[in-house]
C-alpha cells in the first residue's frame, strides 16, 4: 500500500506542475507594454538675430550685434555709432555652450574709426545664460562684453 500511495502522490504530483505551466503559458501578458514615448534630443542653438550689451555700459552708448546666416556684426551704437566688428559665423552643431572663432573682414571694418584691428575675435555663447560674449582690448584694458538676445 505504501508503493501505491508513493505512486498516486507522485502521478498527483506531475499533474499538479503540469497544469501550472500550462495554466500559465496562457496568451494573457503580465508584463507592461513597450513605452511609445520618443525623447528628443536637445537640439542646437538658433543664435541668428539681434543682441544687446547686458553688462554696465555708459548711459549713452553700448554693443549691439546682430547674427545673419553666415555673418556676425558689432556695432558700437549710443551717441557715437560705428562699425566694431564684422566677420564669419558658424552655427553650433550641438547643444550647449558653443565658441566660435570669427574670422574679420578687414575691409570693411577698415572703414571705421570704432572697428577692432584684430583679424579674429573669439565669441561664446553660454547655453544656460542665453548669453553672447566676446573680449574687448582699447588702449591696454581689455573687458568681457556680455549681451542677451534683443
Amino acid at each position: 500500500m505504501k508503493i501505491n500511495r508513493i505512486a498516486i502522490a507522485g502521478v498527483v504530483l506531475a499533474l499538479g506542475v503540469g497544469c501550472l505551466t500550462s495554466c500559465s503559458s496562457g496568451s494573457s501578458s503580465t508584463t507592461a507594454p513597450a513605452s511609445s514615448t520618443t525623447i528628443e534630443a536637445p537640439k542646437p542653438a538658433d543664435l541668428n538675430g539681434d543682441w544687446e550689451q547686458r553688462d554696465e555700459g555708459t548711459d549713452d552708448t553700448h554693443y549691439a550685434a546682430t547674427i545673419v546666416n553666415d555673418t556676425v556684426t558689432v556695432n558700437y551704437t549710443g551717441d557715437v555709432t560705428g562699425l566694431f566688428w564684422q566677420g564669419s559665423y558658424e552655427a553650433p552643431t550641438e547643444a550647449g555652450d558653443y565658441t566660435w572663432t570669427s574670422q574679420g573682414d578687414t575691409e570693411a571694418m577698415s572703414q571705421s574709426i570704432l572697428a577692432s584691428t584684430d583679424s579674429t575675435k573669439d565669441f561664446t555663447y553660454s547655453a544656460s545664460d542665453d548669453e553672447l560674449s566676446f573680449k574687448i582690448e582699447w588702449q591696454g584694458a581689455t573687458a568681457i562684453i556680455h549681451m542677451s538676445r534683443k
